[in-house]
């Protein structure tokens, strides 16, 4: 079975149901990227989607791959380093990667990471999110968007490929929410958001689309759930020592040991003395 997307990934992006999906991930990457702060932040794949343009972040990059084609041209990218002496900054920097699970970053030199649909043609996601983990700084956010096997569009996709055509164009096994959640509990990431949207059937043209758009509304009201699409926000967790229990003092060695007398012991003890004065 042929892994990752089919050769038809970027023209189904430019149908109706690509263009519906994609301006439904750039309204989450646009919330979710707002209040990151710090020095890097990085893209993974899909050229088509903007997901830093919202990003406070200054120093962005592109992390494409042959499978992406080449990046956008209406965004201005820089594949080539940055003249020392020019003073202004590209707004994005493009880098080609063969495969994103060997990232060409430093170990936490990243604050902010987006993998869009990056896991569901990778052919070791576990690899991915442990780059992920690797390259984040200890508070780093990731963004990870994926479709929701849950759902209309997942629903179309369990029919045979011999008796009706895919929707999606890709062949590997989809990834729930919860299961994506399990994953990042084993390495260090805490999941602090999770968002679905795109509750509209599997639709090819733009006139059944907008027919169906009252469903937008239902589905986020009343299966929330099952959206075809989902972004989840996670945030990289650094676990310290805690002391438990009750803090020991030891005494050094060699040091007598305080001995606490009360004040009725010594009356007691100058009694004693003035006693055995008036005996003799």
């Amino acid at each position: 079975m042929t892994q990752g997307w089919d050769p038809g990934w970027r023209a189904w992006l430019d149908s109706p149901a690509g263009r519906y999906l994609l301006s439904w991930e750039q309204q989450q990457c646009d919330r979710l990227v707002d209040e990151v702060f710090g020095f890097y932040a990085v893209q993974c794949g899909l050229p088509e989607l903007d997901g830093l343009r919202h990003s406070r972040i200054s120093r962005r990059i592109l992390a494409w791959s042959p499978r992406d084609g080449l990046p956008r041209p209406e965004a201005a990218l820089q594949t080539e380093r940055p003249d020392a002496s020019s003073c202004q900054e590209p707004a994005i920097a493009g880098v080609r990667i063969e495969q994103f699970a060997e990232l060409p970053f430093g170990a936490q030199t990243l604050d902010l990471l987006v993998l869009p649909h990056v896991l569901e043609c990778s052919r070791e996601p576990h690899q991915v999110l442990r780059e992920a983990d690797r390259v984040l700084r200890p508070e780093g956010r990731l963004v990870v968007m994926g479709f929701n096997p849950v759902s209309l569009w997942g629903a179309r996709e369990l029919v045979p490929r011999s008796l009706a055509r895919g929707f999606l164009p890709m062949h590997e096994q989809l990834i729930t929410p919860p299961r994506l959640r399990d994953w990042l509990e084993l390495l260090s990431f805490d999941a602090v958001g999770l968002f679905h949207g795109c509750y509209r059937p599997a639709c090819r043209t733009q006139a059944a689309l907008e027919r169906s758009a009252f469903l937008e509304r239902a589905g986020d009201r009343w299966w929330p759930i099952c959206g075809a699409a989902y972004a989840l926000a996670a945030v990289k967790r650094v676990r310290g020592l805690r002391l438990v229990g009750k803090l020991r003092r030891v005494h050094p060695a060699g040091a007598p040991a305080a001995v606490a007398g009360t004040q009725r012991s010594a009356a007691c003890v100058d009694r004693g003395a003035a006693c055995d004065g008036a005996d003799r």
